[in-house]
């Protein structure tokens, strides 16, 4: 039977299970190191748009950071990273935080979101490839990596190219 799964924002206490998260479900320090960074930045970071997947006890297992890019002049968010540790993978916490992220994001206004991630997994949440809207990168990826997601039908997504916040690097 799967397990459903609670989702809520990341609070200050879960900072630091998040960073244990994201450490254990990428092989590089590097993504932990940009979530810490992304919510530094005054400019990148949004609250209520970093959520976690917790437990029965309220723990965090999974996580879905949401921040603010740019398609061109038009704000947008930026999904990433996407976390869950080894034990839970698969479960569908990683999808119930994506999924919390998207809506609280709707909830707050926002309309366009762009993931440079697994063509596989993405789509299930109503992602399609950029470059099918005009929307790319100044860096070079597989084209069906990059995909964007309208988060309200009477505001199509802009065309144009991603600028994404500066801890990205990119």
């Amino acid at each position: 039977m799967p397990h459903t799964w609670h989702t809520r924002a990341e609070t200050g206490a879960d900072i630091p299970v998040v960073r244990d998260i994201v450490r254990a479900a990428f092989p590089a320090p590097e993504e932990a190191a940009l979530v810490d960074a992304l919510r530094a930045d005054p400019g990148a970071w949004i609250e209520g748009l970093s959520v976690v997947a917790v437990d029965d006890a309220d723990r965090p297992v999974g996580h879905a950071l949401l921040t603010r890019c740019h398609i061109g002049e038009h704000p947008a968010l930026c999904l990433a990273p996407v976390a869950v540790r080894p034990g839970s993978q698969r479960s569908g916490a990683g999808a119930a935080a994506v999924r919390a992220a998207l809506a609280a994001a709707e909830r707050l206004g926002e309309h366009h979101v762009v993931v440079l991630g697994h063509p596989e997994y993405y789509p299930r949440f109503g992602f399609t490839r950029a470059s099918a809207h005009g929307i790319g990168l100044t860096i070079d990826v597989p084209d069906e990596a990059l995909m964007a997601l309208t988060l309200d039908a009477a505001h199509p997504l802009p065309a144009g190219t991603v600028r994404y916040a500066a801890p990205f690097g990119i």
